[in-house]
């Protein structure tokens, strides 16, 4: 799909201040911040001043279609540019989603210098999505500066050269077009027949150059590049078009290259969108290093996620050699989008999106008998939700429950429509929830309806199905147990007078209750949670789901106790682990807890761009620790909007501003010395709004002009507002008089930057 026309989201425009590496004095910008966001982001920004040698340590740009990730080529003289885009992928379902639907990489340019490299000044400039810097070579050096247009198919980079330096030369390196799960080095034989698609076509048409990638599906995809000499600059600019079964690339490709204009031109409006991203929301805290990584992640998810992009495969648009070249949808999706509710960017959701555009596939994704009035979701797909043939080698089907072949995963469609959920609660968009969620969620209960029945206690039961990753089939499984309930009670909430519904009652009624032993939740019924496993999939009624919390005093110790017996295995923990601990623990009021998983994960895993692996390059586990770290500065599941719930004891001074929150709330909040001084809500859609403000004393709760506002203080402590639609309430403790100014708050020490500084 064409972006072009998708390149202003709207709102204020920031202006074209360079970042600097400290903040700035206050200074008044557009949109009413006193501060300089170019100063304030500059603080994030990653530096190198050695070369990158893999994708986790170098720069990387996007904007959710194309991608590239810069590092040194290895073994040569040279810098890798790398060229992938996130819909490039093979069209031969006979081979499963694993193989014949998978991602299929494109190539890369290396930039060739003149003389030996010796040393290298780069910086990812945040502010404006831009990589700077100089290379130093033995015959001179080269200043650069590379984007990919946030709103084009276009990687443009603009090298000056010293004199020594004016012959370095660009090459292309196309790929062959095969799964990269197809490398001996994963062990992952490929199925009987499957071969690699014909090799790249490449041409010229005038001052351009083309890599032709036909595909023996139909279709192709292709790269076009030119270089351009301006003064004492040369711009090498580069896109890629896809088109399937049709083959229309071509055209496509090379018009996106001679339209591209100088690269001060192409900055203006790609610098306007990401400024107006940025100014979304704000969030500071005094921990220098995890704010930067914060808003690295904005930066991350904002250049690997679009609305209508497809949604994020394992390693976003940045394709790298992996065992897992498809869209993985037992955890992975869920947490990559967790970050942009909170973040108020509801924008990048293309989960909600392509739930909606292709629900169609997701009937015929379970088995044949149940296909008319049930849909699920398998393990991994392509980017139209499809799995192909489905088998051990070329991808998992939708299980079916008692079947131990094939493995009978059947929860995660419920789970992806979480995140509808999620999107629908902090827009209160009802278009939203009665056209995408609720009709496919109704289809997704209705598949587990078929399984679930009495047992002799009475209660429904639930034959084996499979817990993401733990490798044991269980009856009663904890991870369908969770998305049941939260299924049946979403519907009911949605539409209560449903035909089903007395069903949906029925089954809320009687559903066994979640199988624990001494040591917290099992896997399921007879399965104890016995070894060391990375992915809380046996915790989900405790988090993300909120069905079991710790606001129900019954619940405190089995909770704690599952989160210990959880984390205490080591050996197969993995970085996502510490996130969910994370969140669990802000869940339980503990955020030097939750810090704590917080710095194990960046001390063990985050790789210095802040990148993560796991055999392979996986995108999630960052994303999912700016919602962790979310989580412990606001919480607002179950229609209560909870301030600085979990906030560390070190963290004194906190400022947020336009925190988009359940009920289509955006919060603004200040805590100084330690105490919430006030805090400021915006209603979008007139929803009920009750606060725990966590401000000591008698409340004042007012409007913009002072006047005071009608709320009443509930039985749990809680405060209900009355809010409409488009108002405002500010809180404070009374008789105080709070600057309501949103800054950055004061580091509350040294801290290095990411990258290779």
């Amino acid at each position: 799909m064409d972006i072009t026309r998708r390149t202003v989201l709207g709102g204020a425009l920031a202006g074209l201040a360079a970042a600097g590496l400290a903040p700035a004095a206050a200074a008044a910008e557009p949109g009413g911040d006193d501060f300089s966001w170019a100063g304030f982001l500059g603080t994030a920004d990653l530096y190198w001043r050695r070369l990158p040698k893999t994708w986790y340590e170098g720069p990387f740009l996007g904007n959710g279609f194309l991608g590239s990730a810069i590092y040194a080529e290895p073994g040569r003289n040279a810098i890798r540019f790398n060229v992938q885009h996130s819909q490039v992928q093979d069209h031969r379902p006979e081979f499963g989603s694993l193989f014949g639907l998978a991602r299929l990489p494109i190539g890369y340019f290396t930039l060739e210098p003149v003389g030996a490299i010796t040393a290298l000044d780069w910086r990812l400039d945040l502010w404006n999505a831009e990589l700077t810097g100089t290379i130093t070579t033995t015959a001179g050096s080269l200043s650069l500066r590379a984007i990919v247009h946030t709103g084009q198919s276009l990687l443009a980079i603009e090298v000056r050269p010293s004199e020594g330096e004016r012959g370095f030369a660009w090459v292309f390196h196309p790929a062959v077009a095969v799964s990269p799960r197809a490398d001996p080095v994963w062990n992952k034989p490929p199925p009987a027949g499957y071969t690699a698609n014909p090799p790249v076509n490449l041409t010229t048409s005038g001052d351009a150059r083309l890599a032709v990638q036909p595909l023996l599906a139909g279709g192709e995809h292709v790269t076009a590049w030119r270089e351009v000499a301006r003064g004492g600059a040369r711009t090498l600019y580069t896109s890629v078009a896809w088109s399937h079964p049709e083959r229309t690339s071509v055209a496509r490709a090379l018009a996106t290259v001679r339209r591209a204009g100088a690269f001060a031109e192409l900055t203006r409006d790609h610098r306007r969108w990401w400024h107006d991203f940025y100014r979304g929301s704000f969030l500071s805290i005094p921990d220098t290093r995890l704010q930067s990584f914060y808003w690295i992640q904005l930066y991350k998810v904002a250049s690997a996620a679009r609305r209508e992009a497809p949604v994020m495969a394992t390693s976003g648009p940045w394709l790298e050699n992996t065992p897992w070249p498809a869209t993985w949808w037992n955890l992975n999706v869920q947490l990559e989008y967790w970050l942009i509710h909170g973040s108020n960017h509801l924008e990048l959701d293309a989960v909600s999106y392509a739930l909606g555009k292709y629900r169609a596939n997701l009937t015929s994704q379970v088995a044949q008998p149940y296909q008319a009035d049930s849909a699920g979701i398998p393990r991994t797909t392509d980017m139209t939700l499809l799995n192909g043939v489905s088998n051990a080698t070329s991808g998992f089907p939708v299980g079916v429950p008692g079947q131990d072949t094939p493995t009978p995963e059947v929860g995660n469609l419920t789970w992806a429509l979480h995140n509808v959920w999620l999107s629908y609660r902090h827009t209160m968009d009802r278009t939203l929830l009665t056209g995408t969620l609720f009709p496919l969620l109704r289809k997704a209960i209705n598949y587990y309806l078929h399984f679930l029945a009495p047992g002799a206690d009475g209660k429904l039961h639930l034959p084996p199905t499979f817990s993401p990753e733990y490798g044991v089939n269980a009856p009663d499984c904890n991870y369908d147990l969770s998305l049941i309930r939260w299924g049946c009670k979403t519907l009911l909430e949605i539409a209560p007078g449903d035909a089903l519904a007395p069903k949906w009652r029925d089954v809320l009624a009687n559903l066994v209750a979640y199988p624990a032993d001494a040591n917290g939740y099992m896997i399921g019924a007879g399965v104890p949670f016995a070894k060391s496993h990375r992915h809380y999939s046996h915790l989900l009624q405790i988090y993300p789901l909120y069905d079991v919390t710790w606001e129900q005093p019954e619940h405190r110790q089995i909770i704690e106790t599952s989160l210990n017996h959880w984390v205490g295995f080591e050996g197969a923990l993995q970085g996502y682990t510490f996130t969910g601990a994370a969140s669990i623990s802000a869940q339980m009021l503990r955020g030097d807890q939750a810090a704590f998983y917080l710095g194990e994960l960046q001390r063990r895993y985050i790789q210095p761009n802040t990148m993560y692996k796991e055999s392979g390059p996986v995108i999630e586990t960052p994303l999912s620790a700016a919602k962790s770290l979310q989580d412990m500065l606001v919480q607002s599941w179950g229609g209560v909007l909870r301030v600085f719930p979990a906030v560390p004891s070190a963290w004194g001074d906190i400022a947020l501003r336009d925190f988009r929150t359940e009920g289509a709330f955006l919060l603004s909040a200040s805590r100084a010395g330690g105490r919430t001084r006030w805090l400021k809500v915006h209603s979008e859609a007139g929803a009920p709004c009750v606060l725990r403000p966590g401000i000591e004393g008698e409340l004042a709760v007012t409007d913009a002009r002072g006047r005071a506002r009608r709320w009443r203080r509930l039985a749990t402590g809680d405060v209900q507002v009355e809010l409409g639609r488009g108002e405002d309430a500010f809180v404070h403790r009374k008789g105080d008089k709070p600057d309501f100014g949103v800054r950055p708050v004061t580091p509350g020490g040294p801290s290095s930057p990411w990258g290779l500084p």
